[in-house]
């Protein structure tokens, strides 16, 4: 690990390189389509907008600068909480950093007391996937979809 820094504050052009990262990363490895980034772009606009520091927090992993890895908690109805946007370059992975990122939002999760929490993922992240589980998340169900261009499945979690 070179100069990995996490900051917690967005930036003008935080939100349009958490979206390109997206759609580079899920084209190159799972051949999602333009569609799964504009998906992406569409629904940081909305977490921006309803966006509450005291509630929501980001994890903007950069190395000297540059956004390697990104991550989210953002404030639902009911004082759920739901986990989106994590993310880390190919070369970042495997070090123990997105653990680190877990453990973090998790933490945040209990210091605000929310009282329940959700991520969606889809087929074939099986790291990703194997992290939540060891943070206590479930799957509760799962549908196909081909909404990113390919057919997969979209999976929902939750902290029981």
């Amino acid at each position: 690990m070179s100069k990995i820094s996490i900051r917690h504050t967005l930036l003008p052009g935080d939100l349009g390189q958490v979206a390109a990262l997206h759609g580079r990363i899920y084209f190159e490895e799972h051949g999602f389509g333009l569609g799964f980034e504009a998906y992406v772009m569409e629904s940081l606009v909305e977490f921006y907008r309803q966006y509450d520091p005291a509630k929501d927090k980001v994890w903007v992993v950069e190395d000297q600068g540059q956004l390697v890895g990104f991550l989210l908690l953002m404030h639902q109805p009911e004082n759920k909480a739901q986990l989106r946007y994590f993310i880390l370059e190919k070369n970042y992975r495997g070090m123990g950093l997105g653990r680190k990122l877990i453990r973090e939002w998790m933490d945040f999760y209990q210091e605000r007391g929310f009282s329940g929490a959700y991520l969606y993922t889809s087929s074939g992240l099986d790291s990703a996937v194997h992290l939540y589980e060891s943070f206590g998340f479930r799957k509760v169900s799962e549908k196909h979809s081909e909404d990113f261009g390919v057919p997969l499945k979209e999976i929902l979690y939750r902290l029981p």
